[in-house]
C-alpha cells in the first residue's frame, strides 16, 4: 500500500460520536439494570402465598401500549421533519409524541390507583406486589425522565434554542425514547401476558 492511500485511509477514519457512544454505553447500562429486575420478577413469579394473584388484578393495558408504541412512530416523523426544516410539523409531531408518553403515564397511575385502593395491592402485600411495582415503576420512571427531556427540547425550539446544529441531540433523546418502548415490550410480554397464568 502505497503512503498516499495510507493519508487517504486516515483522513476519511473519524472518532465516533461521543454523544452516540454515551448513549449507547448508556442503553447497555440501563438494559442491564432492567435485566436484574426481569430476573427477579420471573424468579418470584408464582411464589406469592397470598393474594391478589395476577389474574385477579392485572389487565392487559393495550391503548396505553398502543400510545406508547405509536410514540416511536410519532419521534421519528418528527426527526425527519426537523431534518427537513419543517419546524412547525416537528412541533406536531413532538408534542404528540409527548401527549402519547403523557397517556402512557397517566394510565399507569390510574392503574396503581386502582391495585392499592380497589385490589389492596400495595408493595407490602405480596411478592407479586413487591416485584410488579419494582419493575413497572422502574419502566414509569424511565418514561417520565424521557417525556422530560422531550420537553426541553419542545420549548427549546419554541424559544428559538434549537437549529439543525442540534440534531444530534434530538436523535440521542429519540433513541432513549426507542429504548424505552423496547423494554415495554419485554414488561407487557412477562408482566401481563406470561404472569397471569400463575
Amino acid at each position: 500500500m502505497s503512503s498516499a492511500e495510507l493519508t487517504n485511509t486516515d483522513s476519511d477514519w473519524k472518532l465516533p460520536s461521543q454523544r452516540k457512544v454515551g448513549m449507547i454505553c448508556l442503553i447497555i447500562t440501563e438494559s442491564a439494570l432492567f435485566t436484574i429486575f426481569v430476573v427477579a420478577y420471573v424468579w418470584y413469579m408464582g411464589k406469592s402465598l397470598n393474594g391478589p394473584f395476577p389474574k385477579e388484578v392485572l389487565h392487559v393495558p393495550w391503548l396505553a401500549s398502543i400510545a406508547l408504541f405509536g410514540s416511536s412512530f410519532t419521534v421519528t416523523i418528527a426527526e425527519k421533519f426537523l431534518h427537513k426544516g419543517n419546524r412547525a410539523l416537528f412541533h406536531v409531531w413532538w408534542l404528540l409524541t409527548i401527549a402519547l408518553g403523557a397517556y402512557f403515564v397517566y394510565f399507569t397511575g390510574a392503574e396503581w390507583y386502582h391495585l392499592i385502593y380497589k385490589e389492596n395491592l400495595t408493595i407490602s402485600t405480596n411478592v407479586f406486589g413487591s416485584t410488579f411495582y419494582a419493575l413497572v415503576g422502574l419502566h414509569a420512571s424511565h418514561v417520565i425522565i424521557g417525556l422530560i427531556l422531550l420537553s426541553i427540547v419542545v420549548i427549546s425550539s419554541f424559544r428559538g434554542k434549537l437549529d439543525p446544529g442540534h440534531s444530534e441531540h434530538v436523535e440521542m433523546i429519540a433513541w432513549y425514547w426507542h429504548f424505552v418502548d423496547a423494554i415495554w415490550v419485554v414488561v407487557l410480554t412477562l408482566v401481563y401476558f406470561i404472569s397471569v397464568n400463575y
